[in-house]
């Protein structure tokens, strides 16, 4: 449901594995042509009805709507997945916050939901700096350190943010509606204290009773912005650091009650204080990174997703892959500009032929200006393309990406 960019790329690269078991039927619209007044009512109403006895599983990388509105149609089938009630609350970022509160006080950070009229007031309570977010949002889009409230105001008399609770909420507040007593009246955005250290995403699946991590990988930040610059798999986190974040996630997942899902956590490791935080839980499968586990661990998580949602019992591989490491690497711009020139697509096959197992998504178009960062990003970069690589140890993996890079002939023109 509600494909994404990576589902195509990534099911092609691991079909060997499960094209004798499955036929996988991408579905319409896509994640990115979903139209932000979409009717959910009579969207699952009529996907309930076409294919009802015609479908084994039901799953979605989608972050939005796409993961809610999996669950919603696989209860509605009996197939495996996660309620939609339980899917709106994990989503919602506030009502996540609780439950954290609840099951793993110590790595969950202050929060504060924010006065539905928009103010500053619940961000006080906390003090400053803190972080503030969409209680519903996608990437790190609208989520931003604030350092005083003078600078919230600012922030949220955005043009962005009203769009956002506009347009953007459209179909979460019918989600509310359908699926909890829940509404958007309360507030729309998150003030949370801040966590530092090492970010990481633990990634996993819970079928059944039994929660499995497949790994971690590190998420390396521009230390001005806060935007993704790389991931990389495995974590250079130290064993002992590691075993805790499993065991933390586990405890996380079963509390908030997901099964028979694909999940990822965003957690950070404070080095100095010893502590591990979470940033957010995501009840889906992380469609970027899924040939990264291929690539070291020999398993591809699309394989494993498949598996899931078909009722099965997925294992994680005894042996390894190709590669000791492998990372996920989004090429950006940190000004307006615009598109000049973008690879052909000969260009893109030889850039990705220069290394085993490469893969390239470029996300623009010749012509196209790349100018608002506050509703597609970050706020501070947008991302133009991403190249997903494989090395035998990280200094390789640095050079091999320069050379990638170098045969990718973008050019742009600051606006």
């Amino acid at each position: 449901m509600f494909p994404t960019l990576w589902d195509a790329r990534q099911l092609e690269c691991c079909r060997h594995d499960w094209s004798d078991h499955f036929e996988v039927v991408l579905d319409e619209p896509t994640d990115w042509d979903c139209p932000w007044n979409l009717d959910l009512h009579t969207y699952v109403e009529g996907a309930v009805s076409a294919l009802r006895g015609r479908v084994e599983g039901v799953i979605s990388s989608s972050d939005y709507p796409g993961a809610t509105v999996a669950g919603a149609i696989a209860t509605r089938l009996g197939l495996p997945g996660t309620p939609p009630a339980v899917l709106v609350r994990c989503a919602h970022k506030y009502e996540a916050r609780r439950v954290q509160q609840a099951a793993v006080p110590e790595a969950t950070p202050a929060f504060a939901l924010l006065g539905s009229n928009a103010t500053a007031s619940g961000a006080c309570d906390l003090g400053f700096p803190c972080f503030v977010k969409p209680v519903k949002g996608a990437y790190s889009v609208l989520a931003h350190r604030v350092h005083d409230a003078e600078e919230l105001r600012e922030f949220l008399s955005r043009p962005a943010v009203a769009d956002y609770c506009s347009s953007y909420l459209h179909i979460f507040r019918q989600m509310l509606e359908s699926y909890t007593s829940l509404s958007m009246d309360r507030g729309s955005f998150l003030a949370e204290s801040l966590l530092e250290g090492v970010q990481v995403t633990v990634e996993g699946w819970r079928g059944g009773t039994t929660v499995q991590v497949l790994g971690i990988t590190d998420s390396v930040v521009d230390p001005r912005t806060g935007s993704f610059l790389r991931f990389v798999f495995p974590s250079r986190l130290d064993d002992g650091v590691q075993a805790r974040m499993r065991e933390l996630a586990i405890r996380i997942v079963e509390a908030h009650a997901l099964r028979d899902t694909f999940f990822n956590i965003e957690m950070r490791y404070d080095a100095a204080r010893d502590r591990i935080g979470i940033i957010e839980i995501n009840p889906r499968l992380c469609g970027q990174f899924g040939d990264l586990y291929q690539k070291v661990l020999g398993v591809h998580s699309y394989t494993l997703a498949l598996e899931l949602a078909t009722g099965g019992k997925p294992q994680l591989p005894a042996g390894a892959g190709a590669h000791a490491v492998a990372a996920s690497v989004p090429l950006r711009l940190f000004a307006p500009a615009r598109v000049e020139q973008v690879p052909a697509p000969a260009d893109l096959a030889a850039a990705a032929a220069l290394f085993p197992d490469t893969l390239i998504w470029s996300e623009c178009d010749a012509g196209q200006e790349l100018v608002d960062f506050d509703r597609i990003e970050d706020g501070a970069s947008c991302r133009y393309a991403v190249i997903n690589l494989g090395a035998p140890d990280r200094p390789s993996l640095d050079a091999r990406l320069d050379a990638v890079r170098e045969r990718l002939p973008y050019r742009f023109a600051p606006l």
